[in-house]
This record gives C-alpha cells, structure tokens and sequence, in this order.
C-alpha cells in the first residue's frame, strides 16, 4: 500500500467503521521515525546503530470497552488484521466506565520548521562530531553516543479530527575520565549542527582533571549549586511524581493548584514546540505550552482526557503511551526565573572560564560564567554536577535518595577548593525548591537529553539553600 501517514490513519478509521459498526470510536496515530545513534568507548566508535520505521497505533473503544493495538505494517492486509485483532480484544476486555470519549475536531498548531540535514544525518556526520570530542579530551579516555532522531506523524479519529507534525532532534552525552575521575558535557539541540563536540569534549575534560584526588566530606546539610544536568533529574521526577495528572486524580501528589509551594524564582513551563516535539498528543490533543508554576505558585498538573475528566479538567495535551498505567507526564520541562525570562545568551552549551583563581586542577570545575556567578556566592558549600541512580522513598511528598557523580566540589568563599568524593543524599525535592528555598537561577538555560524520543529537560544553575546529604558513595 502507498499513501502518506494522513492516509493510513484515515483507512483505519474507515476499517474501524466498516467491521465494528457506526458505534465503535477510534483514534489512530502513524508515526514514521528515523533514529541513528553512534556510540563510543575508550576513545574510539564501537557502534553505529540506524532504524528507520513506521508505527501504527490504535485506540479503540466499542460496546463500552476500550482496547490498544499496534502494527508496523501499513499495507491492507496488515492494517485490517490491525483493526481485527484489536477489536477481538477489546471485546475480552472489562467495561470502561471512564472512557472520556473523542477530541472533537479542533486546530492543532503548526510545529516550528524541522532542519533538514538533522533529519537526514549520515554516520559520518556523527562520527565528526564525536571525532571533535575524543580530540578535544586530550588524551583522557572518552566514552558516550552522539545521536539524531526525526519523526513524521499523522493523527485521526473517528470524530472527524485529524493532524499532522514532524519532529528533529540531535543531543550528544559524552564523558572524559582521568584516573577515576569522570567529567561529563550533554546536550540536547533542534539541529546537528548546533553540536560542537570540541567544546563539549573540553568541558568534560576540564570537569575530569578537576575532579581528580576527591577528598571525604562529613554528611549533613550543604548549600548547593547544581549543574543543568543535576536539575535535570528534579525536573524529571517533579514530572513523574508532582505534575502527573493520574497521581494527582488518585490524591498522590503533592501539587495543590493554586499554593504557593515553591519559591518566587520557580517558574516551570512544559514546553513541547519550545524543541522537538509533535503539535499534538497521543489523542490528538493540541499541544501548547502549560505553566505549571508560576512564581512560586502550582498552577497545573498535566493531564490526558482521561485523568482530566476524573477531575473536571481539559487534557493538558499530555496523552501518551502507557498514560494508564503511569500517567500523563510533562515531558518538555523549562525551569525559567519567576518572570519566565530566560534572556541572556541562547540555549546552548556553556563555554568560558572558571570562577575565582582557586587551586591549579580545581579551577575546571566551574565549566562556565553563568554558574561561576552562582558559586562566587556561596560561603561553604558543594557545587555538584550530576546525580543519578535517584530513587523515590516517598512519592507523595517526593522523597528522593540517590547518588551524586561526574564530579563535586567543595566551594569556599566563593571558590571551589578540592574535589569531594561521590555522596549519598536524601532529599524531598519540592522541600529543596520550597518558598525561601532558592538562592540563585543562572541565566543561561541548557537543554539537556532524555532516554525517550521528544523527551528533554532545559534549566540552567540553580543555587539551593541546603541540600541533605547522608552518606558516602557506598552507604
């Protein structure tokens, strides 16, 4: 079968109609996507991944039971063995009481214009860039992945709505090691061509050499400023845990719209046409920009039409895969100043020297101005550049434990003096951003890569009054 995604979508529909009755409501997404991913490993590329692929999704409600299929086949046997298969399941499945019903035809904005040359990005174009990164370590050891992915895709329903978009986006996340110490440079972009792995490879190495001979820090509570790829994680469990429509139906969040439960300088915006992502959702929602917070004050939670309909609210343009089971979650998180000005240079990867004069080897630790105006305000603290292996103890109040890594500094009157081996905190996220909470936002925000596709997180520095550290590396 030839034809576009428009017209897949349009022919599931007329099947969904034609052997499940007038009835029978379906909405129907094709996506074609296209993923190249190079990765590499002591200095040098050990693999290079291409997809290239089309996906059909069916959501299908019938005689008050609602029912999921997919397909990679879009010729006429596949897309009616599709709809037949689907329908059979639908028929074993329990009532749905909740299915909120159909997007009513509505606009869906246009998505900024894509770059062709990301979109159509060969193995040499990544394999230049991480060349520039293993060049620019200088001899340390590199390991990471450069990657592009693009995404065209079309929407309809049974309703009469139907959509399209395309999507492209390039990120790279490399690491520079020198005896045990690790120094990292991520970055998320709409064009490949905005990637410079030589600078990203020389911020992983300065972060490496400063990294070097970390001494043992006592826990307790530091004042903190965290890297773009440390507040990364915050936005991402906020996402899952705070600003999920579901938990926040079922009364397992902990946003309450309309508090003041973040300090004055939070604002957070998920974003979606701000970068990579479709103009619609998994139901055909328009997708727009939702602020969250503003201010200080929780103004919204995201929500798909089903947890919005729980609660007498409009989706939110968050339906996706796996909505019901996990939720619909923001995705595209900016963490902006309380006047959601994000002035300053352009999103990117910061460039430029080290605060203060501080000890030879340390003085890398400060990758870039906008965080060194952050730390030159710190008496005596920790400027911390990753955290990973986080984990929720509490997700009602967000209690998260985990690890910091890639590197952490102690910072002495506004310097950073001596590299501090990893350590353990315990931490309620939405406490550390709480009213009083936030000391400093840097103004140059830096997008930051997810492991999904169209996922990313922007921010820039944050300094934190106090941030709960209990523990080394190993307890």
């Amino acid at each position: 079968m030839t034809g576009t995604g428009s017209d897949h979508a349009a022919r599931v529909v007329e099947l969904v109609r034609r052997l499940a009755g007038p009835g029978a409501q379906a909405e129907v997404t094709v996506v074609q996507h296209h993923q190249a991913l190079t990765r590499f490993a002591n200095s040098f590329i050990h693999q290079n991944v291409s997809d290239v692929g089309r996906a059909v999704r069916l959501h299908l409600h019938v005689d008050g039971r609602t029912a999921a299929g997919s397909s990679s086949r879009v010729d006429a046997d596949g897309l009616t063995a599709l709809v037949e298969r689907t329908l059979a399941a639908a028929r074993l499945c329990p009532p749905d009481p909740a299915w909120p019903g159909l997007t009513p035809p509505t606009p869906v904005p246009s998505a900024p214009p894509t770059d062709g040359p990301t979109e159509h990005a060969q193995p040499a174009d990544l394999a230049e860039r991480v060349r520039a990164f293993v060049d620019a370590v200088g001899g340390l050891e590199a390991a990471g992945y450069c990657r592009i992915s693009s995404r065209r895709g079309a929407f309809a329903n049974s309703a009469g709505h139907t959509a399209i978009g395309r999507t492209a986006e390039a990120a790279m996340d490399g690491i520079a090691r020198t005896g045990g110490a690790d120094g990292v440079a991520r970055l998320c972009v709409d064009r490949l061509a905005d990637l410079d792995g030589a600078a990203l490879g020389a911020r992983a190495a300065a972060k490496a050499r400063a990294a070097a001979n970390p001494v043992e820090l006592p826990p307790g509570r530091y004042e903190v400023v965290l890297e773009p790829a440390a507040v990364a994680d915050l936005l991402q469990n906020l996402a899952w845990y705070g600003f999920n429509g579901k938990r926040y139906a079922e009364r397992q969040s902990f946003a309450r719209p309309g508090a003041a439960q973040f300090d004055p300088a939070v604002t957070l915006v998920d974003d979606p046409l701000h970068g990579s992502a479709l103009p619609y959702d998994l139901e055909g929602t328009a997708r727009r920009a939702v602020t969250l917070v503003e201010a200080g004050v929780t103004r919204a939670v995201a929500h798909d039409r089903r947890s919005g309909a729980e609660v007498g609210a409009e989706s939110t343009g968050h339906g996706m895969p796996g909505a019901a089971t996990f939720g619909p979650l923001p995705r595209n998180l900016r963490l902006l100043g309380a006047t959601g000005d994000d002035a300053g240079d352009p999103p990117g990867e910061p460039t430029g020297g080290a605060a203060g004069a501080g000890p030879v080897g340390v003085a890398g630790a400060v990758a870039d101005p906008d965080t060194a105006a952050l730390v030159a305000g710190v008496e005596r603290g920790l400027l911390v550049s990753d955290f990973w292996y986080t984990r929720v103890l509490d997700p009602k109040t967000l209690v998260i434990t985990g690890l910091t890594r890639n590197g952490v500094w102690l910072v002495e009157d506004g310097v950073p003096t001596r590299a501090v081996r990893d350590l353990r905190f315990t931490e309620a996220y939405s406490r550390a951003l709480a009213p009083g909470a936030v000391r400093g936002l840097g103004r140059r925000p830096v997008r930051q890569p997810d492991r999904l596709d169209g996922a990313w997180w922007e921010s820039p520095a944050l300094r934190l009054a106090s941030w709960n550290f209990t523990g080394g590396a190993s307890g």
